[in-house]
């Protein structure tokens, strides 16, 4: 983990352009960046979140609504897309780039990404550069939703400080689906030292993923208690997992990637039954506590998970800026309608104050009045994106 330094960075949108993405056949925003808050106001249905999603395919994965290749390209639209960005770091302009130059229902259809005109391997180099946070009001059932929701939301805090973690986490994934192929369709005449090569690379990553999510909790619980007293909760968090459990109780890594290798090889019949995997990282679970309350979450009123939510993201967005130096670009849908004032106000306070540009949505532009002078202001209607006074 790096030490803390001095200065701020700062990450901004300064053009982004979409193609066959969507709604939109093309469509071109540039803010001014004269303000961290840019926000996007319109009817249901007229695109905003779409403008959203297209941002947060500047990050590792597969952006703020995991959709697939094919349900991102416009339906009038060849079946290609494409999603074009100057980011500003720090007055360092950065040209961004991700899409499919052939149709999603092609075989050798794949996303490509580009940074500063060069081809990369994957979206991960986006992350090496700047890190994107988001909620949306999908999100809202996080807490009460299974433990897979809330294990994809912890490993996207995590990749903020951690770029490697995206790729530690889909090779774990991609093993884990080849010894499930393995076991399922070769039973005990699978091939032992095939198995024994896929077990010992599932524990070498899911010992990665799990030392990362630990030492990340940790500083995120430090930065949520040391936050000042607002209308957001403090919360209190634990990593429910079996390899985590292990890591925390002072295991050594390569004990404990040991212990996964000899507990994957003694259950390989009953995985083989059930078809996947009984242990390992794939089945950790984030706890989180109402701290004034000590109440888990997902026992709190509807208001209270939002206000939960709100505040790990904002704790985890000052953490980053304490860390490494550079703010999160920030994404919040329809947040401000479901916020009662105070915390509606409390929220555009913190999101100014950290440093990178913050795009927000919302169908009803009163509640974003007292932001005039202090935010710049878009429309969004029937595909179209124009500048607006406020």
């Amino acid at each position: 983990m790096t030490g803390k330094v001095q200065n701020s960075g700062h990450v901004f949108v300064s053009k982004l352009t979409l193609t066959d993405f969507r709604c939109y056949g093309r469509a071109q925003i540039k803010p001014r960046c004269d303000h961290p808050l840019v926000v996007l106001t319109g009817p249901n249905g007229a695109g905003k979140t779409n403008v959203l999603e297209a941002i947060s395919y500047l990050a590792p994965g597969r952006g703020l609504r995991r959709a697939s290749l094919a349900e991102v390209a416009r339906q009038q639209g060849s079946g290609t897309w494409a999603v074009a960005a100057t980011v500003d770091l720090d007055g360092e302009p950065v040209k961004a780039g991700t899409g499919i130059e052939q149709p999603a229902e092609d075989a050798n259809a794949k996303r490509l990404v580009k940074l500063d005109g060069y081809l990369a391997t994957n979206s991960n180099v986006f992350g090496e550069r700047w890190s994107v946070g988001w909620l949306t009001p999908q999100m809202d059932r996080l807490f009460i939703e299974g433990p897979a929701s809330r294990r994809r939301f912890l490993d996207r805090m995590v990749l903020g400080l951690f770029p490697d973690h995206s790729r530690q986490v889909g090779a774990y994934e991609r093993v884990m689906r080849d010894r499930n192929r393995l076991l399922s369709e070769k039973g005990f005449s699978a091939d032992k030292v095939w198995l024994g090569a896929l077990e010992a690379k599932m524990a070498e990553h899911g010992v990665a993923v799990a030392v990362a999510r630990l030492e990340f909790a940790g500083q995120l619980a430090g930065q949520l208690t040391e936050a000042d007293e607002s209308p957001f909760p403090k919360a209190d968090l634990a990593i429910d997992g079996w390899l985590e459990g292990l890591l925390a109780e002072g295991s050594a890594p390569v004990e404990v990637e040991i212990l996964f290798r000899e507990r994957l090889a003694k259950c390989r019949a009953l995985d083989g039954s059930k078809g996947r995997a009984g242990n390992g990282v794939h089945k950790t679970d984030l706890v989180v506590i109402h701290a004034a309350k000590g109440m888990r979450a997902d026992l709190c009123s509807t208001g209270e998970q939002k206000a939960l939510l709100v505040a790990l993201v904002l704790a985890n967005a000052k953490l980053q800026t304490a860390l490494k130096g550079q703010a999160p670009l920030m994404l919040m849908d329809e947040m401000a309608a479901h916020l009662d004032a105070d915390r509606r106000v409390a929220l555009f306070e913190a999101l100014s104050s950290l440093g990178s540009q913050c795009w927000l949505t919302g169908t009803d532009s009163s509640l974003f009045e007292e932001l005039s002078g202090r935010a710049e202001f878009f429309n969004v209607s029937d595909g179209t994106i124009q500048p607006s006074s406020q």
